[in-house]
């Protein structure tokens, strides 16, 4: 029998240049402080959730708000009163957009969370306040005349790496989430590949200065919004593709259970509009290719090498914002294949508005020449 290593000599040894320092370079990253894991034995790889109505080109459709002035806005706050709406934006500033007026949009610069911030979710105090998730800061607070204010950074002596989403109850307790105490926003990349639970979902009582970790070994905790009886919130686990359920109120405080599974798409913030629907931002379509790397820990250990050396594409495309009742039954999806990173959407008036982190200004689709299934 023929030495296969002799008689394909130039494709193997060709083999060996490419597997070997990969294999090598992995090993040699993953005791580096990376250990990519294997999702939940419960997690599906099954066919997405149905959506009843999907409008998938809606860019051809889309009006750009502010367009060059404001530089991946993340989360959306609106203020019925002012008709200011609010977003974080990639330069740490917070900029709010006057509604007011008839087509014109001005965009303000209003406050700077910080030299290295980067303001991630945003919400409305009971007070005229506005709340943010500062990814590098922690949980801040600005007053109506902007003086920010530190409410927490930590929680159990562990330090907050990427502070993210954020709401407030009518009681005014503050709910929050940790994507991860083990990465920075500038690496969080790294988390999802790890595919680890290292996220948290936290309360903070403004009262006391008291802050509660609610849940943890979460995976990549990011948006939150709490239902309108006030009984329980929404949370949402990117890696995982799914939104759950916990209770803050009533016979049913403390349990954790499933809101809404195997979505299309990978979420981020999680919004209600007060009618009946929340909006949840997915920040890129689900593919066969994250299949395939979500379900073989090795393959992303690959790609956290390889992408220390060359950037390596990540098909983050077919993002959108789904519309789900609030029993968690899917209502309608709105993405485009030309859609990258939609981190959340908001419902104001006839309009739904989104950001994106790889745009420069808040896009709008006017929903009355769609329509949208009753809740």
């Amino acid at each position: 029998m023929a030495d296969p290593t002799q008689s394909s000599s130039p494709i193997f040894k060709l083999l060996l240049l490419l597997i070997i320092p990969v294999i090598y370079s992995t090993y040699v990253y993953q005791t580096d402080n990376y250990n990519a894991g294997p999702l939940p034995e419960d997690h599906s790889f099954e066919t997405s959730i149905s959506v009843p109505e999907w409008h998938d080109r809606i860019l051809a459709k889309t009006q750009r708000i502010g367009e060059g002035l404001l530089h991946g806005p993340e989360d959306l706050a609106y203020d019925p009163k002012s008709r200011f709406l609010y977003t974080g934006c990639l330069d740490g500033w917070i900029r709010r957009v006057d509604l007011a007026g008839d087509g014109e949009f001005k965009v303000e610069n209003w406050v700077q969370t910080g030299e290295d911030g980067r303001p991630l979710g945003v919400v409305l105090g009971l007070d005229g306040s506005l709340i943010i998730a500062d990814a590098y800061e922690g949980l801040l607070k600005v007053s109506p005349d902007k003086e920010v204010e530190v409410l927490v950074d930590e929680a159990k002596g562990v330090k907050f790496g990427i502070t993210d989403g954020v709401d407030v109850a009518s009681d005014g307790t503050i709910y929050f989430t940790d994507a991860s105490y083990k990465y920075r926003l500038d690496n969080h990349m790294f988390d999802i590949l790890e595919a680890r639970p290292h996220g948290r979902l936290m309360s903070f009582d403004p009262s006391s200065n008291e802050t509660i970790v609610l849940l943890q070994d979460l995976y990549f905790a990011n948006g939150v919004a709490v239902a309108p009886d006030q009984k329980s919130l929404i949370y949402c686990e990117t890696v995982l593709r799914r939104c759950r359920r916990y209770y803050i109120q009533g016979e049913k405080k403390g349990i954790n259970e499933s809101f809404i599974d195997n979505l299309p798409g990978y979420p981020d913030n999680i919004r209600y509009d007060g009618e009946g629907h929340y909006w949840i931002g997915l920040s890129a379509g689900r593919t066969m290719l994250w299949d395939i790397f979500f379900k073989y820990p090795i393959l992303r250990s690959i790609l956290y090498v390889a992408d220390k050396f060359v950037t390596v594409p990540k098909s983050m495309k077919n993002s959108g914002v789904l519309g789900v009742s609030l029993d968690g039954q899917p209502v309608a999806l709105y993405s485009d294949p030309n859609l990258i990173l939609v981190t959340g959407g908001l419902k104001i008036g006839n309009y739904l508005y989104y950001g994106s982190l790889y745009k420069s200004y808040i896009s709008r689709i006017d929903l009355t020449q769609t329509k949208i299934p009753e809740k």
